[in-house]
């Protein structure tokens, strides 16, 4: 979906007028305008006023032109619900709601992790738990918060 089309059903959805979206946003009525009919595009703080204000992610705003992947355990974020929030309510697109939450990560180091995933994810190929350790080490190597 684009941005105009999702914005303008985030509206109607919320049963707001133009006028009172952008009372919500700080914008004026015409810039909402503007955006439904595909004219222009919120700056970057009026999309994170208008994620917070919604609660929807910027992803979800955007159309999710991004794979949202999880930056601690790799599990891909394709709902809001899944995503993590900061303390004040807004979300952290780097992150799954199980790795972090309010401010805090859930796992202090990689090992913490590891010990987690070899205890609760199915192992179909009834691999050691050496060599499974082993892959998923790997591929939690490659993510942002374990590099």
């Amino acid at each position: 979906m684009e941005i105009q089309v999702i914005l303008k059903s985030l509206r109607e959805k919320n049963r707001l007028t133009q006028e009172q979206m952008a009372k919500r946003v700080r914008v004026t009525r015409q810039a909402v305008s503007r955006w439904e009919n595909g004219e222009t595009q919120p700056n970057t703080d009026t999309l994170k006023l208008l994620s917070k204000e919604f609660d929807v992610s910027i992803n979800t705003l955007l159309g999710s032109p991004r794979q949202l992947i999880c930056q601690c355990c790799g599990m891909p974020l394709n709902e809001d619900s899944l995503i993590s929030r900061e303390p004040d309510g807004s979300y952290n697109e780097d992150y799954c709601k199980w790795c972090y939450e309010d401010g805090e990560f859930a796992y202090k180091t990689k090992d913490t992790l590891l010990d987690y995933l070899i205890n609760h994810m199915p192992n179909p190929d009834h691999l050691a738990d050496e060599e499974r350790r082993r892959q998923f080490n790997t591929y939690l190597s490659q993510l942002k918060h374990w590099k």
